[in-house]
């Protein structure tokens, strides 16, 4: 048993690392058709001066509202388990 535990480890082990030898090398992104649209037209579109900015809250806003409304009913429902608790 102990054996198999050891050969799953260095399995992984070994994905991880082929995983990393095949990404390309940091600082060379391969851009795509979109990502140029997005660098591009950024600044005309949304009036965004950064590029993350606009695609955060303009091109993709519904989506950053949906995980902002997910947090906050995680925030509270950690918090009414906890009520009782921290009383």
């Amino acid at each position: 048993m102990k054996w198999v535990r050891v050969g799953a480890l260095l399995l992984v082990v070994g994905l991880l690392f082929g995983a990393a030898a095949w990404m390309r090398p940091f600082g060379r992104p391969s851009l795509a058709e979109m990502d140029a649209y997005f660098i591009q037209k950024a600044q005309a579109e949304a009036g965004a001066n950064n590029v993350v900015t606009s695609v955060v809250f303009d091109y993709r806003g519904f989506d950053t509202l949906g995980e902002a409304t997910v947090l906050f009913c995680a925030v509270v429902g950690v918090a009414l388990v906890l009520r009782r608790v921290l009383r």
